[in-house]
């Protein structure tokens, strides 16, 4: 069986979606695929959370992602909504749910730091889910 596809989507896909795009694919690929996408696109990925990243997780998120939108992914079974503040993102699939994160952008570092980490738990728990049938 193949493993399902998630996307992490928020407005602009340049900063939350794309740690969590990041994030599960370093520590769930070997349960799911995962994607970032938006309903609009910034230039590039938010300078603050490549920095971030590749300082404590050693991933260099301008190397292997971009800023995508919506139609630019493949068909996914789960959407991760990050909690856009504003009109979410739709994007059908087979189970949808939100994380209700804020946007670190323009925060100081500790918040993007506790953003991270917070993704971070939620991509293991998503994982684990995923893992034991829970969600599809």
């Amino acid at each position: 069986m193949k493993n399902p596809k998630v996307a992490f989507v928020c407005v602009h896909n340049s900063c939350r979606s794309q740690m969590a795009e990041a994030l599960g694919k370093m520590l769930a690929s070997d349960t799911f695929e995962s994607y970032s996408a938006g309903t609009e696109t910034k230039p590039q990925i938010n300078q603050d959370a490549v920095r971030l990243m590749k300082a404590v997780y050693a991933i260099d998120m301008e190397a292997t992602q971009s800023s995508k939108l919506l139609g630019d992914i493949p068909e996914v079974d789960v959407v991760i909504t990050m909690g856009c503040n504003v009109n979410c993102p739709f994007l059908p699939c087979k189970y949808r749910e939100d994380w209700g994160l804020d946007d670190p952008s323009g925060a100081e570092d500790s918040v993007f730091l506790e953003t991270m980490k917070t993704i971070h738990t939620k991509v293991l728990d998503l994982q684990k889910r995923i893992a034991n049938g829970e969600l599809l």
